[in-house]
């Protein structure tokens, strides 16, 4: 072991010199960028952002040792790209000179990068790429998909103990900064607990435990089961850090996770793709300014056309390295008759995308990942007020990676759009809403996930206005089922059987509902919308 790992902070220790982040923005492939990270981060005050940790998405070790095209086309620390690792006499130049995105200690720490791998030469190499550049490397152990499957990573190696060992202690010893782990949980407590003893016994800092096993993906990922996470924090030394994964739609998740897991700190995957300022307070009432809106019922959250206003200021600061656009403030109903005139000129400008007439050239393909993701985060943001608004959506559907104008038109449509809904529940709040002294205070405490048979407890508890940014609530398996978009092998089916029946001697009445979604009315139009992103781990 070098003089350099020998000295490095290991465990506990580590994690308090990083600030002792208690929330962490989980890895997710090609979604967890710069930008979006940025993005996140940008919602917490100044003297909390070492309170939140996030990852990269997750990298393919050997395709990110072997090229650099593949390097520089996900990873971005400095303008000139990676073409070889920097060695360790180096390594403090590299945070005070040519920084560029990833890693930017100004902005960008603390920072995790994440690896799938099956080689522990090929993990350490690339590690030593992004060793200058990030706080840890993470190996990712719980990527549950079938390209997982296919290349033998993720989740799939969790039979292999014996290489999981080797990959994690290979950095232990030869890397100069700390590595972590990401795993699911198996299929019983005590076995997770002698997987877990097994990734820290190979040098893991930390370990983040998702609390779903291997085949809880897709219609049939449920619930995560925190009770094992908990088992984990009580037979596990004391001084072990442990990050909790799964159930986190909303802030309040964050505590009750907190409370009832004993975890350290508390990793968000979908709930911030739907909600980047899912890790923040709100601000007190009275003080909501323009970004964030509160109803009459107490309840509220950051407007969907203030988060793409930032997302694309953010853009053009970083990556295009252009002035942002001055941009007139974002509307109220309280604003005076005169700006209202002013916003309804400007808006009608771009009421519509362009024409198929008005078809522009072939774009450029960019190299930039965060460009690549913008159509994919901003349907995710969106999700609720395209469903509502078709043209959003086709104008959306059309734009493409790097052209700018594009998405700057789909901004302009959502600002109508969430106008409109503004002055609509203006008009009908007092009809709609309960006095505030009441319903309120009920509403806003109850904090807990249903864990029942059905999700629609959880859809009413989360549910905001569209055009408000809210988490999406997966159906259960069982309301999957009914719906007819997933299919059980006879083990699983009678594993259900079972639960129901566990259900039942407990006074529960399984049977969830489904809801259900009405097709577009024009029925005339293929969009092409992107696949849901992959959430790995």
């Amino acid at each position: 072991m070098s003089s350099s790992t020998q000295r490095k902070a290991h465990g506990r220790a580590f994690y308090e010199s990083i600030g002792g982040p208690k929330m962490v923005l989980a890895p997710m492939v090609d979604q967890s960028e710069f930008v979006w990270r940025l993005l996140t981060r940008s919602f917490m005050p100044p003297d909390a952002s070492n309170n939140l940790l996030a990852y990269t998405p997750m990298l393919h070790s050997r395709l990110f040792m072997e090229t650099s095209k593949f390097r520089n086309l996900h990873f971005q620390p400095v303008q000139q790209g990676l073409d070889s690792p920097m060695d360790s006499s180096q390594t403090s130049e590299a945070s005070t000179s040519d920084v560029y995105l990833d890693g930017n200690p100004s902005i960008d720490r603390p920072l995790f990068v994440q690896f799938c791998a099956n080689s522990p030469e090929e993990l350490l190499k690339a590690a030593e790429y992004v060793r200058p550049y990030c706080d840890a490397v993470d190996l990712n152990l719980g990527c549950p998909q079938g390209i997982a499957r296919k290349g033998h990573y993720g989740a799939f190696l969790q039979e292999d103990w014996d290489l999981i060992y080797r990959l994690i202690n290979r950095l232990h010893t030869q890397l100069s900064i700390p590595v972590t782990a990401k795993m699911r949980i198996l299929e019983t407590k005590e076995r997770t607990l002698e997987y877990a003893k097994m990734v820290l016994s190979a040098g893991a800092s930390i370990i983040t435990v998702h609390g779903r096993q291997r085949q809880q993906k897709g219609h049939n990922t449920g619930l995560a089961d925190w009770t094992v996470i908990r088992y984990l924090r009580d037979n596990l030394p004391a001084d072990t850090v442990i990050f909790a994964n799964g159930n986190i739609l909303r802030r309040e998740d964050i505590q009750r996770c907190l409370d009832e897991t004993g975890a350290d700190g508390v990793m968000s995957a979908e709930g911030n793709l739907y909600n980047p300022a899912i890790f923040a307070e709100p601000p007190k009432i009275g003080e909501e300014g323009r970004e964030y809106w509160r109803g009459t019922d107490g309840k509220g959250g950051y407007r969907m056309d203030a988060v793409m206003r930032r997302y694309l200021d953010i853009i053009y600061q970083y990556v295009l390295e252009t002035p942002v656009p001055k941009r007139k403030p974002l509307f109220l109903p309280s604003d005076s008759i005169e700006k209202l005139g002013d916003s309804d000129e400007e808006h009608d400008a771009g009421s519509e995308p362009p024409a198929k007439k008005q078809k522009r050239g072939k774009q450029r393909r960019t190299n930039s990942p965060n460009l690549r993701a913008m159509q994919a985060h901003l349907f995710n943001l969106l999700r609720p007020l395209v469903a509502q608004h078709t043209n959003v959506r086709d104008a959306l559907a059309g734009s493409r990676a790097g052209d700018i104008a594009a998405f700057e038109n789909v901004l302009a449509l959502v600002e109508k759009a969430v106008k409109e809904g503004l002055l609509e529940y203006e008009n009908v709040a007092k009809e709609q809403e309960a006095p505030e002294d009441n319903e309120p205070s009920s509403k806003e405490g109850a904090s807990e996930v249903s864990t029942s048979d059905s999700s629609m407890a959880t859809v009413e508890m989360v549910k905001r206005p569209w055009w408000i940014c809210q988490p999406y609530v997966r159906p259960l398996p069982k309301e999957a089922l009914e719906k007819g978009s997933l299919q059980l092998s006879k083990k699983e089916k009678a594993r259900l059987e079972q639960e129901e029946s566990q259900a039942k001697q407990v006074g529960l009445e399984p049977g969830g509902r489904v809801e259900k979604h009405a097709p577009d009315e024009t029925g005339d139009k293929q969009v092409e919308i992107p696949r849901q992103g992959l959430v790995c781990g």
